[in-house]
């Protein structure tokens, strides 16, 4: 289908079938048989999933990794069974720390006895991936995987802001250039596999965006105005499995998660304008809700039966929503909604029966899960892009200047410990084997009691 008749969800099939084709477009609507308030049409460029794609091994990561965007369980959740530090300072506390060339502000993926970022410099026009040693953070290897013409970025942006994902033999990173989002495969050691454009992307604030990892697929998004794709590829070759349009009009920097929610595979999204849910199998279109807002950044928390979605510009909102549905969910499926003291960057985090969302300016909630009742909340004094991560039954959190808090998780407030180091931190920690690691605006972190 082509932009144009996008608006096919506000009208009826017959008039877009004459809208069709008093401007010579093939309308899909009326071949797929879309209608007000079903399901969106399929896009002319749409790809059938290829048959038996699902040809890998499964992903195994070990007790001690964090592979991809959100974690190995895609919630952030660390294993409960690890004592990471409660203080550290610049002198406290620090096991190692090293300086990083360039800016990014993706989370550190580990996998093994390595940790893997990407990095861009705009003033070389080099986007590049690096591998740190685990144990020392002494840099194995770094491989430039553009060098060019360089798109312009929101301040706070970076031309390395998704993480990367491995699956244990390579290493996935999505990337933008001058007119385009690309996704290149590197092998542990470095070496090139693949890199494959995307889909053609022009945005205002610049690619964001981490991928998913779903059997032998790796899946992401390229939420540009008018053109927006969702695409999975082949993790060994980097071929096309399915590749489907998404409506809207407008941009969105939320990254896709795949997870298994009401007793089905499904991959989220949220906006622009909707949340919606697709199956990672094929692609195919599963449901969509209204909201939370027209522009979106974070990543949906989920439980057994529900995702919560947040965001973001110019609303903003917080919706729980039943992942049961089929087609245009906003009136039947929406179990509750929070008012505008909601996040648009940061993710929310679910565990024990609770929501804790944080918005951008430091108002930090804690939602029961089943009502949306507000359990407790504060404001943190500080502004934040992170995310949260529980550990056991502590919530650590950082702050866009270095503050660290670490919070009692649960239905009562309680502030555990406040900590500070010289540098913002944008990025979300990951915390495996007691230790955490985290990225700031110019250094990597590993903060442990180790001596």
């Amino acid at each position: 289908m082509n932009s144009n008749c996008l608006n096919c969800f506000n009208i009826s099939r017959a008039h877009c079938l004459v809208v069709c084709l008093a401007f010579g477009l093939a309308c899909s609507a009326v071949l797929s048989g879309c209608d007000k308030g079903g399901q969106p049409a399929r896009a002319a460029d749409a790809v059938d999933a290829t048959e038996g794609w699902d040809d890998l091994p499964a992903v195994t990561p070990g007790r001690d990794d964090w592979p991809w965007w959100r974690g190995p369980g895609v919630n952030n959740i660390a294993r409960a069974d690890q004592e990471p530090p409660l203080e550290w300072g610049a002198e406290k506390n620090i096991l190692w720390r090293v300086q990083l060339d360039g800016k990014g502000h993706g989370t550190p993926c580990i996998w093994g006895d390595r940790i893997f970022l990407a990095s861009g410099d705009k003033s070389k026009g080099i986007i590049a991936v690096m591998c740190l040693d685990r144990r020392t953070g002494k840099e194995k290897w770094r491989t430039g995987v553009y060098s060019g013409k360089l798109p312009k970025m929101h301040r706070d942006n970076s031309y390395a802001s998704g993480m990367i994902a491995c699956d244990g033999e390579r290493v996935f990173f999505a990337y933008q250039t001058a007119d385009a989002i690309r996704m290149v495969a590197l092998d542990v050691e470095g070496k090139a596999v693949w890199d494959e454009e995307v889909a053609k992307y022009s945005t205002v604030q610049g690619h964001s965006g981490s991928v998913a990892v779903y059997k032998s697929a790796v899946i992401m998004t390229a939420d540009t105005k008018g053109a927006a794709r969702l695409v999975a590829l082949h993790r060994k070759t980097g071929k096309v499995i399915w590749r489907v349009a998404r409506p809207g009009e407008n941009e969105s920097y939320a990254s896709p998660l795949v997870a298994r929610v009401a007793g089905r595979d499904q991959v989220f999204i949220i906006g622009p304008d909707k949340t919606r849910s697709y199956d990672p199998q094929s692609g195919k279109f599963l449901w969509e809700c209204d909201g939370p807002a027209k522009y979106c950044a974070a990543t949906i928390a989920f439980d057994k039966n529900t995702v919560y979605s947040t965001g973001g510009y110019p609303q903003k909102a917080l919706l729980a929503i039943r992942a049961d549905g089929k087609g245009d969910v906003t009136d039947t499926h929406v179990s509750w909604k929070s008012d505008r003291k909601a996040g648009y960057v940061p993710s929310p985090l679910v565990a024990g029966g609770f929501v804790y969302a944080v918005s951008d300016k430091g108002f930090m909630r804690c939602y029961d899960a089943a009502s949306g009742k507000v359990a407790w909340e504060r404001h943190l004094q500080g502004s934040f892009y992170s995310s949260p991560v529980l550990v056991g039954k502590r919530i650590y959190l950082f702050d866009r200047k270095g503050k660290g808090l670490v919070m009692q998780a649960g239905g009562t407030f309680k502030l555990l410990a406040e900590n500070k180091l010289q540098d913002g931190v944008f990025a979300t920690p990951v915390i495996v084997g007691g230790r955490i690691y985290l990225r700031t605006l110019g250094d990597l972190y590993c903060i442990s009691t180790e001596q």
